[in-house]
């Protein structure tokens, strides 16, 4: 379950990419985030009330307030930013690779957070960390040498990937509903309310124009609610309350390169020496991480730590 849950964020995630930029050629972005979340929350509520009764959503507000949190972190901060980051005007938006670059941080970020609780990550772990980003540098720079990034824009998605690595950092720190499909639905909810409220703020809602939506940009968002957020947060949320927060944040490493091969596929963007060689090195990175952080290391480590105090 945690191989198929990783291999879904893996593949899914990697695609949103593209269909993110599809999405906002026609729709405002903090817009779209919101529709996209709140109708995948929707969707699964409605699933989890058939199968299991409306009791089955039921939690208690410490729970509620944790899934809350979260859910603004992960979706408001983590995700809207990235958005925003990507949508700006000419000479504004930051490149997709640059930002797949920037989010790469995560698992570093994750790795620091558990640091300063007095965790201790492995020596592979931290080497896996500086092998993927090595590789993603690789990977996502252009071949003439590094391009001219917006400091604004640089700065958001930075932003958008501390957002993002201290909701999953925290994920496993608070009180949330034990459920992790329960807990989709009400971090998805609380995200897609602060996205709208900020693009109200914005003034996103009075230039939206359904009738000059593109079928190309409704057909995008479509994949994004069902594939981009139904399908691979409830996996990520999942892997959360099952794997090593290290080992669920390595989806950063291998989705700029599901990126690069679907640009390659779809948009005809040429696959270099360079591209294979820090494809090479971001999975060696990604097996430095799972090497040391899959669940029965993990739970080994634990239980020795435990003996020891």
């Amino acid at each position: 379950m945690i191989w198929t849950a990783l291999t879904v964020v893996y593949l899914v995630w990697g695609s949103t990419y593209l269909a993110i930029q599809v999405t906002v050629d026609t729709v405002p972005p903090l817009l779209s985030a919101a529709a996209r979340f709140s109708a995948a929350a929707v969707v699964l509520a409605v699933i989890i009330r058939v199968r299991r009764g409306a009791g089955a959503l039921r939690v208690d507000r410490r729970q509620l307030a944790g899934a809350a949190l979260v859910g603004v972190l992960l979706l408001t901060g983590g995700n809207g930013l990235v958005v925003l980051a990507e949508s700006g005007p000419s000479g504004v938006a930051v490149p997709s690779g640059i930002a797949a670059l920037l989010v790469a941080g995560v698992p570093l970020l994750v790795v620091l957070l558990r640091m300063t609780t007095g965790d201790r990550p492995g020596l592979l772990s931290l080497l896996g960390v500086g092998v993927g980003l090595l590789g993603l540098v690789l990977l996502v720079l252009p071949s003439d040498g590094p391009g001219v990034v917006p400091v604004t824009g640089a700065l958001t998605v930075t932003g958008g990937a501390a957002s993002w690595a201290l909701g999953s950092f925290l994920s496993g720190r608070i009180g949330m509903p034990a459920d992790p499909f329960v807990a989709t639905v009400y971090e998805m909810f609380a995200g897609a309310a602060a996205l709208a409220l900020l693009a109200t703020l914005r003034g996103e809602p009075a230039r939206f124009d359904p009738a000059a939506v593109s079928a190309r940009s409704w057909l995008a968002l479509g994949y994004l609610v069902l594939a981009g957020s139904l399908v691979a947060f409830t996996a990520y949320v999942w892997l959360l309350h099952h794997a090593p927060v290290s080992l669920a944040a390595t989806y950063a490493y291998v989705n700029p390169a599901v990126a690069v091969a679907l640009g390659a596929l779809l948009a005809g963007e040429p696959v270099t020496a360079r591209v294979l060689a820090g494809g090479a090195v971001i999975v060696v990175g990604v097996a430095l991480v799972v090497a040391t952080e899959r669940p029965g290391r993990a739970t080994q480590r634990r239980r020795r730590d435990h003996r020891r105090r």
